[in-house]
């Protein structure tokens, strides 16, 4: 596969949205390439997120002004001394008839006075964004916007919550690279070899469909270092590979998969057992997606399931309702079942949880809640990720405080069967429909028979 572009009329379109529920100017810079060891040596450019999200184009230096009369798009004219070393970039009449926005040179903008604008990541385009609108703002602060930033940030996350067309195709496109991969990298697996050489196998797949990666690879046989990023250990003969790999199209919309599978092509009795819990918790999870939905009882009910699982297993003694309600879930799955999905893998996290968070509402504080990124009731048009856990992790296990109230019901005997599990995750990008959801990255083998016989 290669992928296809959004019409431009997708963008116009979401601009009008956007417009329409702002009361003032809004001002959305795309950024600059950041060094990554001296200038000239540089990460490769990615546009702020809200600014792809409108004009779907990696322009470094542009700033996109919307206003009631129309959206111009400003942006620096090419310069004919780069040409040699990065080539010929469009005019800026180019990209008019290209992008069909109205656009005019940087060095043209004139900011009017109230304009809104949603702070950058960076501290180089926190400036560039502070001059422009003659005010203080501080790099990384969109969970902490007020007044008019405020109303644009709010008005921002009601448009891109639910995705509309040109988005989803994106995110299919995202999946089938993704859903690539991760057999890629199962075919890969052999004992004897490292774990950088399953990623390697996993990214050359991505990178040969026109993508790249959409957040840092996690591909490991230490799962319960939840986001692990060395890949240096060899694969052991009774070692669990897990890997948390997605694609991310050229216009910025993300793909999010893990799959868990074992080195040699065959799961061991502990290892079939325990897989078995967590994707018991992850088809809990998937029922209950659907519009009108909290998501906050999505993750509740793949708790439910693995504490059920698990006591079956004889890991945790006692009834499993009244484990879930002492934090049971949280000292294996202590992470929320999903978050967001878009154009940023955790999307519109950098507005804080006012993104994942509906109004009135704020993260639990008890074990197994409080990591969850997510409590809104889903919609038709919203994408989600459903990823359930079971990890042995020594800062939880050997911890009297964060064991809590089920420390007396774990079978710490029995649990030391499962020593050749560190971390299992199953983990899944799904749609939700005007009737129910769609797992965009179903092809992906999940059973335990189809992930044996990829990885042999």
């Amino acid at each position: 596969m290669w992928p296809k572009n959004s019409p431009p009329q997708a963008f116009r379109a979401r601009r009008e949205r956007l417009t329409a529920k702002l009361a003032e100017p809004a001002l959305l810079a795309s950024g600059f390439a950041r060094p990554r060891n001296f200038p000239n040596n540089r990460f490769p450019f990615r546009a702020e997120s809200h600014f792809l999200y409108l004009i779907g184009r990696h322009i470094e230096g542009a700033g996109l002004l919307l206003r009631p009369e129309g959206a111009v798009l400003y942006a620096p004219a090419p310069d004919p001394a780069e040409a040699m070393w990065t080539g010929p970039a469009p005019s800026l009449d180019a990209l008019a008839k290209e992008l069909e926005i109205e656009v005019r040179s940087v060095d043209d903008l004139a900011v009017p006075a109230g304009t809104a604008t949603l702070p950058a990541q960076d501290l180089e385009t926190t400036v560039w964004l502070a001059e422009a609108l003659d005010r203080d703002l501080e790099a990384g602060g969109g969970a902490d916007v007020e007044g008019a930033d405020l109303r644009l940030a709010e008005a921002m996350i009601e448009t891109r919550l639910s995705h509309d067309e040109a988005a989803v195709a994106q995110l299919r496109q995202a999946a089938e690279a993704t859903a690539d991969a991760h057999v890629a990298g199962m075919a890969a697996t052999e004992p004897g070899l490292r774990e950088a050489d399953v990623r390697a196998a996993m990214e050359a797949r991505i990178i040969a469909s026109g993508m790249t990666c959409s957040y840092g690879s996690i591909v490991t046989v230490h799962g319960e270092v939840l986001h692990n990023e060395t890949h240096t250990h060899r694969l052991g003969e009774r070692d669990l590979v897990l890997a948390d790999v997605g694609a991310e199209t050229p216009e910025g919309w993300a793909g999010d998969v893990t799959r868990t599978w074992p080195t040699t092509g065959r799961f061991s009795s502990t290892q079939r057992a325990l897989y078995e819990a967590v994707l018991s918790a992850q088809r809990a999870a998937l029922e209950r997606v659907g519009p009108g939905v909290r998501y906050l009882d999505v993750h509740r009910a793949a708790g439910h399931a693995l504490v059920a699982a698990l006591v079956e297993l004889g890991i945790f003694r006692g009834d499993p309702e009244d484990l879930y309600a002492r934090g049971a879930a949280g000292v294996f799955f202590p992470h929320g079942v999903g978050h967001l999905l878009g154009l940023d893998v955790h999307d519109m996290e950098d507005l804080g949880d006012r993104a994942g968070y509906a109004a009135g509402r704020s993260r639990a504080e008890s074990r197994g809640d409080r990591f969850l990124r997510l409590d809104r009731d889903l919609a038709p048009g919203m994408a989600v990720t459903i990823e359930p856990g079971f990890y042995q992790i020594r800062q939880i296990l050997e911890n009297a405080e964060e064991l809590g109230d089920v420390a007396d019901a774990l079978n710490t005997a029995e649990l030391a069967r499962f020593a050749d599990v560190r971390g299992i995750r199953i983990e899944d990008d799904v749609l939700i429909t005007e009737t129910g959801s769609e797992v965009l990255t179903a092809a992906i083998p999940k059973t335990i028979a189809e992930v044996e016989a990829a990885v042999r």
